[in-house]
């Protein structure tokens, strides 16, 4: 009787365990989120969108602990022009002067960790992927229940981002392109 008894209990912990401490995959609605870019040069600015192809947040008990982003490198668009020049600039975007979407269709963000810092505000550091090249980033998350809301500034110079960077290039005056770029992300789940 006393061994049934402790193994209820030893079960009914391991039950018990098991539920506490569950991962679970909380995959993107990719279709209602939306990634926003914005662009910056000496005579003026450019922004636009890039689709998400697939994304998930990794969460135990309720707390982000990890996560993978692909962002679909063909779909970005530029919506503050029109007509031919639009179709220009999103052309040359995607070229291999910037993108070169054709080799490199995707970009792909992986959380390495997550550290919360209250009232549903992370420190997320991960590897960003851009063409060939991975380099840590770090931002902060907000995350209200199905919707996480981030911005992040990119160094382009570092993932071979060259044209028109004063990095690269000298005497550039204002055809210089300034090497980072801003994203603004709303995920909903």
């Amino acid at each position: 009787m006393k061994n049934r008894i402790l193994k209820g209990g030893l079960v009914a912990i391991i039950v018990l365990a098991t539920v506490a401490f569950t991962n679970t995959k909380k995959e993107v609605n990719v279709e209602e989120s939306t990634v926003e870019w914005r662009g910056e040069k000496v005579t003026g600015s450019h922004n636009g969108t890039i689709e998400l192809e697939s994304g998930y947040l990794m969460m135990e008990d309720d707390k982000i602990t990890g996560g993978e982003f692909i962002m679909d490198m063909r779909t970005i668009t530029v919506t503050d022009l029109t007509g031919e020049n639009k179709g220009k600039l999103e052309g040359h975007l995607k070229s291999e002067d910037f993108f070169g979407v054709a080799k490199h269709p995707q970009a792909k963000l992986v959380i390495t960790s997550a550290a919360s810092k209250g009232n549903g505000k992370y420190g997320i550091v991960g590897d960003l992927t851009i063409k060939t090249e991975t380099h840590p980033i770090t931002f902060d998350l907000v995350m209200n229940g199905d919707v996480a809301t981030t911005s992040l500034t990119i160094d382009r110079s570092k993932y071979d981002v060259r044209y028109g960077s004063g990095s690269f290039f000298d005497n550039l005056g204002d055809k210089t392109i300034y090497d980072n770029f801003e994203l603004d992300v709303k995920l909903r789940f």
